[in-house]
């Protein structure tokens, strides 16, 4: 405060990610939305597959290779949900993880799916 009869001064800062009130009778809302990274379809169809398989795999006698295709399946679904999308390289180790597998996860429809997906993802 200054001398008196001076009106008071208030200096603000940097401010982020807050709401700031001044003065008498003042109302603040302060809402912060995180928005979901935005996903193209084909990663959608994906996610979606990743998810469907983890669960048909649930059902099935585990061996070394369906460990590590359920590995490479939450790994695929964490990048997805937290960057948006599985990048080039997500994408090769999870169809290296699904041929490593063999055939009896191709024949469930959920790994058709993933296969199906991963291969227009990676465009082949």
């Amino acid at each position: 405060m200054g001398k008196s009869g001076e009106q008071p001064s208030i200096h603000v800062g940097t401010v982020s990610n807050s709401a700031i009130g001044i003065g008498d009778s003042n109302t603040v809302t302060n809402t912060n939305h995180h928005a979901q990274p935005s996903r193209d379809p084909a990663q959608e169809e994906l996610l979606l597959a990743v998810r469907e398989l983890r669960a048909d795999l649930e059902r099935l006698v585990a061996n070394d290779a369906t460990v590590v295709l359920d590995a490479e399946l939450v790994s695929t679904e964490e990048e997805i949900e937290e960057e948006g999308q599985a990048t080039p390289g997500r994408l090769a180790r999870l169809r290296d993880a699904l041929t490593a597998a063999g055939p009896g996860v191709e024949l469930l429809a959920s790994g058709a799916a993933a296969v199906a997906a991963v291969g227009a993802l990676l465009g082949g």
